[in-house]
């Protein structure tokens, strides 16, 4: 079973995020508050991500209720 394309990109924004969280929090000396940020940025674009993926983006859709 071959990985899709989907999942590539996933896994490099989420090793990405988690690199830049762990760099800002030692800039910030606190590598947890870095990485906590990190998992907050990475939420936020994994939802829309998935979101545009599956074509359900757009909050204003009347057949399927409030969407991302």
């Amino acid at each position: 079973m071959s990985a899709t394309p989907r999942t590539g990109i996933r896994v490099a924004v989420s090793a990405g995020l988690l690199v830049l969280g762990v760099v800002i929090g030692l800039i910030f000396e606190n590598v947890w508050l870095g990485v906590l940020l990190a998992v907050i940025v990475w939420f936020g674009w994994f939802l829309g991500f998935e979101s545009r993926q599956g074509h359900n983006s757009g909050v204003n859709d009347e057949d399927h209720g409030i969407e991302l």
